[in-house]
């Protein structure tokens, strides 16, 4: 696998808010978001940090060693109890068959989640013996600046229902009541036991959407699908990765 970085912090975004994580995040993503913070450009390195929350880092050659990065998440999770190893990226399903021969070496040292553009189903069938939860995102085309992939998310989203803990959604001011009812009667009609997150983009550490326009998106959505929960990011108000 081609890595980004290695670290430990708390989950910031939906149902698992909060838990420790091991964060495991992968270089490169099919999709080129508008709101996309990350930087998942590979590099001919990658980072990890000289213990599980700790300010130093140190470097390490692309392609990462599967069977180093084994050694170090169970020499972690002996250091710190993590709830669970998050990859994270870009987006993890690009490495797919190299995540196909990862996943059995770790999953049994750590429950594996998720977080996913749910546009690549084909290689999440082959990888969905080995994960626990699987956090979807919908990509609307007012926020993320190109058109909802309706009928990638919909097989995506169909094949990963077992595992999935919630769909999640970023609005912003810009977010309108029948886009985020769009996604509601979606989600509702594909897998009506999953929560929608509606997380609004954080700007300068804030949550851009607040207040009535807030209140007023939720509704939108809980009218079409009853489990639509607001989470903003933690992390940024934590100071945080």
């Amino acid at each position: 696998m081609r890595l980004k970085e290695v670290f430990s912090s708390l989950q910031g975004e939906g149902v698992l808010i909060g838990c420790r994580q091991l964060f495991v995040r992968l270089s490169q993503c099919n999709l080129s978001c508008a709101y996309c913070d990350t930087d998942y450009a590979d590099s001919a390195t990658w980072s990890a940090e000289d213990e599980p929350g700790g300010a130093g880092r140190r470097e390490y050659p692309n392609p990462a060693d599967p069977a180093f990065l084994t050694e170090l998440i169970g020499r972690w999770q002996s250091h710190t109890r993590h709830h669970s190893l998050a990859l994270t990226g870009g987006e993890p399903l690009v490495q797919g068959a190299a995540l196909a021969e990862w996943l059995p070496l770790v999953c049994g040292i750590l429950p594996v989640y998720l977080e996913t553009n749910g546009t690549l189903p084909e290689p999440l069938e082959r990888l969905l013996p080995y994960i626990s939860w699987v956090s979807m995102d919908i990509k609307l085309a007012g926020t993320g600046g190109v058109p909802t992939p309706w009928d990638a998310h919909a097989a995506f989203l169909i094949l990963s229902r077992p595992k999935a803990c919630q769909v999640k959604v970023v609005i912003d001011p810009q977010t309108t009541a029948d886009e985020v009812a769009e996604a509601a009667r979606f989600v509702h009609h594909h897998a009506p036991q999953v929560p929608l997150i509606l997380q609004p983009k954080t700007v300068a550490g804030r949550p851009s959407v607040t207040g009535r326009p807030l209140l007023s998106l939720q509704s939108a959505a809980a009218c079409e699908h009853p489990a639509s929960l607001v989470i903003p990011q933690m992390h940024p108000l934590l100071s945080i990765r």
